[in-house]
Formats: structure tokens, sequence, C-alpha cells
């Protein structure tokens, strides 16, 4: 299988996304956006993931990649064999692509917080394989609407839009369970103003890294979804 991502800023790659490539036997490929480097054509790759960044879906201004990179989703969510996966600011761009808003969510959420599963969620063929509820890695300020004909998955306290899943081939998720000590350290050196936030669903640094134990559940639970969504994909080929 062929897996090409789309990288925004150089310290937040795919993390353990790569792990479960490598170790699977994936051939995987990356385009990073803040270098310049082009977007692939659409028939060179079987699964497409779309990184999280600092920067919000309109921010075209300042970085007029943006506008290139949505004319490529839409033409990939069109592509019926296509798996497309967003993670985070990646959910939201797809989401928008998909028509659906993307503002400013009531909390900024940065931290370990649990996900609870939908009751649409808990039935949902590629979510069944995790916990109706389990702590991932938030780092968010924005939000997405559900867009339409998608089944909102799952939710948190702080952010009612947490996961959806369109056509069982797009899935756009709010939440990072990709993340490596490494990568959230990258992270916390590179956002540090993030963190100033006094709001109830921000956490400190030290309580960021302090976390052995989630790290092993987040690679878990990753690599229970990626190889879910990689039967599902078989399926669809063979079809």
């Amino acid at each position: 299988m062929k897996v090409h991502y789309i990288q925004h800023v150089s310290f937040e790659d795919p993390g353990n996304i790569l792990r479960w490539c490598q170790e699977r036997g994936h051939v995987v490929r990356s385009t990073k956006l803040f270098a310049d480097e082009v977007l692939p054509e659409v028939d060179d790759f079987d699964w497409l993931v779309v990184m999280g960044g600092p920067m919000g879906v309109d921010d075209e201004f300042q970085y007029p990649w943006l506008k290139q990179e949505k004319r490529f989703l839409e033409q990939v969510v069109q592509t019926k064999d296509k798996i497309v996966l967003g993670i985070c600011l990646g959910a939201q761009l797809i989401a928008q692509v998909l028509g659906s808003t993307v503002t400013k969510n009531v909390y900024p959420e940065i931290g370990w917080y649990p996900v609870h599963l939908t009751p649409a969620g808990l039935k949902h063929p590629f979510f069944t394989c995790l916990p109706p509820s389990f702590t991932a890695l938030h780092w968010h300020g924005d939000t997405f609407s559900i867009p339409a004909q998608a089944i909102h998955i799952a939710q948190s306290e702080a952010c009612s839009n947490q996961a959806f899943v369109l056509d069982n081939r797009i899935i756009g998720l709010q939440f990072h369970l990709e993340t490596t000590p490494t990568t959230l350290a990258a992270l916390i050196k590179n956002c540090p103003d993030d963190l100033q936030s006094k709001h109830t669903y921000v956490q400190s640094p030290e309580e960021l890294l302090d976390t052995k134990s989630n790290f092993d559940s987040l690679e878990k639970h990753l690599f229970q979804l990626l190889d879910t969504l990689f039967k599902h994909w078989i399926d669809l080929k063979e079809r």
C-alpha cells in the first residue's frame, strides 16, 4: 500500500503513523508544504494523511499554499478508492472542503483529556476496536462542524465535534493518536504561547510530558484504528 502524508510545519510530523507504516511494510512518501514541495498526483497513493499545524484553515494570505492544498483535497475526497485521514488542522481542512464551517472552539483544548464515542461512533465498524472512552492528546483552538451526510463519531467535554466519518473512507480526527514524546516536545518548544492560556482545558508543559502511560495507550489505539482501516481498504479495492 502507498501512503502519502501532507505536513504543514517542520515540527508536526506523523509520529507513530510512520512507525505503523514501517512495521506493516507500506510505502510512505510526503509533501512538506512549509518547504514548498509539490503535491502528488492523485493516482500516486492509496491513502492520504493530512497532518496538523498551528495555522488556521483561512490563513491563506500568510500561507498561500493553503489554496492549492484545498483544491487538491477537493479532488482527493471525490476519488472513491482513497482512504483520507485528517488530523487536527487536517480534519478541519477536509471538513471545510466538504462544506462545513471551521470556527473558534468555546475553549482552547491542549492536553490529555478523555474522548467519548457517540452512540453512532460506538456502532461504527472503524471505531469498535476502541474503548467507548479513551484519553487522547489535544492541541487546538478551532473546531469543525460535522459535514453533511457524515457520521458524528466522538466528542469531549471541551469540544463537541472530535471526529467524523464520511462515505466509510474519509475520516476526520480533531484529537491526536499519532503523537510521540518527541513530537509532543517539539510542539511545546515551537508553540509556547499556546500554553500561556489560563483556560480550564490547557495543561502545563510538565503535565503534558509526565504521562508515559498515555503514550503507550495512544500507540495501541492508533495501531488498532489503522489496522481496521487497512482491512476496510482491502475490501474496498476488491469490490
